[in-house]
């Protein structure tokens, strides 16, 4: 009988834990918004928000979550073709927990800031697949740059941190780079409007 008794309770116990590990992957998106306040635009709002941006950024929102192989020299390429607006690199790995804590953030700050200001990821350490099934929980409205080997992050001289957000201002002149997540818009706008706008 007291075997019998185990052997349910191991059963429930089991069964508590993968419910509740289903819930916890369904409620991770909500749960990574409710942390940084932070909620992901609509198609319909980020389509109407970024409607009119001037063509460099137009370009950049028309491979929304995209990944874009090439590493370096794509990362170069489009830094160079988006001289004359003021950009945003943010280094992100699907892999990485502050990474998905500050998505909704970009997410956000992304498609409000979309027609001033070209916002770039640079998804490096990474593997295509993770990062695919990671987009496509958390769309943005621009694509990343692929750098499984971190050559662009080098280029860079930004290391192996994560996440990590690089400032450029319109002359194509890097003004500031931030070690760690953006807990919230709030904080992101403001870094955006110091360091990019400025």
């Amino acid at each position: 009988m007291r075997r019998a008794v185990i052997a349910v309770a191991i059963v429930v116990v089991g069964a508590a834990v993968v419910i509740g590990s289903i819930q916890a992957g369904a409620g991770a998106k909500k749960d990574a918004a409710t942390a940084t306040g932070a909620t992901a635009p609509t198609r319909a709002e980020a389509a109407r928000l970024l409607a009119g941006s001037p063509p460099a950024l137009a370009a950049l929102h028309a491979q929304a979550n995209a990944l874009i192989p090439g590493a370096t020299g794509a990362l170069e390429s489009r830094l160079a073709a988006l001289k004359g607006h003021p950009v945003v690199v943010n280094k992100w790995a699907s892999w990485c927990g502050p990474c998905r804590a500050e998505f909704p953030v970009f997410q956000r700050v992304g498609v409000d800031y979309g027609r001033r200001v070209a916002f770039l990821g640079l998804n490096a350490g990474d593997n295509h697949d993770s990062a695919r099934r990671f987009l496509d929980r958390f769309p943005v409205s621009y694509p990343s740059v692929e750098d499984p080997h971190e050559r662009a992050s080098g280029s860079l001289h930004i290391g192996v941190v994560y996440p990590i957000t690089v400032f450029y201002r319109a002359d194509g002149k890097r003004s500031y780079i931030h070690q760690g997540g953006y807990a919230s818009p709030a904080k992101l706008e403001a870094d955006v409007k110091r360091y990019a706008l400025r």
